[in-house]
């Protein structure tokens, strides 16, 4: 899975970096971005440019009674995605790139090493990112939330205040480098794969999946980070320094 990551850039640095356009104010640098925070998305637009807009971390299907099942839905297994009611139709219309600096992982401890305070092997969490340093493009899918309660207050000055965009991060089997420490790796996509992937118009799923087989091109590197991360009111740069 991918729970936590790091997003630093400033709107107009992700737009350009993606030939789009800056639809959204700074969310601000966040060194811990965790479940239920907002993120920054890359998305096609109904008139075919892309922009960058803001999304909830945490899938809201049309059908929720409530946000609450947000923190349940922040990852969606690619193996699964063309069979979940949840996910299939969004695979096929509604799919989004998440810009990230990085994201941390939690290494397995050693049986002799280091104790939480369940009495357990302490977890060491690890910063993961690209080698160049350049972003990670992770596959993602978006939907529109209409919220009752909202929708229901007479007071509300835009019906676009009823209307909560939500995001959920694809994951995929990990590979040679990450399954050292985790089982479970986001899926990234490739710049010449880019467009595929947001092109609303595109609902070939058989060939979108090609994109879900895990490689190693070794473009990832990794290193341990202090315990701090674990606290999602910790945030600043201290939190991807090597130990």
């Amino acid at each position: 899975m991918c729970g936590r990551f790091v997003s630093t850039n400033q709107p107009d640095q992700i737009a350009n970096y993606f030939g789009a356009d800056a639809a959204v104010e700074s969310l601000g640098e966040n060194f811990n971005v965790a479940p239920t925070h907002d993120i920054y998305g890359v998305v096609q637009g109904a008139d075919g440019t892309n922009r960058v807009e803001a999304f909830h971390w945490g899938l809201i299907p049309s059908w929720a009674k409530d946000r609450k099942i947000a923190s349940k839905m922040i990852n969606a297994r690619s193996e699964t995605l063309a069979e979940k009611n949840s996910f299939k139709g969004l695979f096929k219309k509604k799919r989004l790139l998440i810009p990230m600096d990085g994201f941390y992982e939690w290494k397995p401890g050693a049986a002799d090493g280091p104790l939480n305070t369940k009495g357990k092997p302490l977890k060491q969490p690890m910063f993961i990112h690209r080698v160049d340093d350049e972003p990670l493009a992770v596959a993602g899918l978006w939907t529109a939330w209409k919220d009752p309660e909202a929708a229901e207050n007479p007071e509300a000055s835009d019906a676009g205040d009823q209307w909560l965009h939500s995001a959920t991060i694809v994951t995929t089997a990990a590979n040679e480098t990450m399954s050292q420490i985790h089982n479970r790796m986001p899926v990234f996509v490739p710049r010449s794969r880019w467009a595929e992937w947001l092109d609303r118009s595109n609902d070939d799923i058989d060939d979108l999946s090609t994109l879900f087989v895990p490689t190693d091109d070794g473009s990832l590197t990794m290193h341990p980070v202090s315990t701090d991360v674990n606290n999602v009111r910790n945030n600043d740069p201290h939190l991807v320094t090597p130990l």
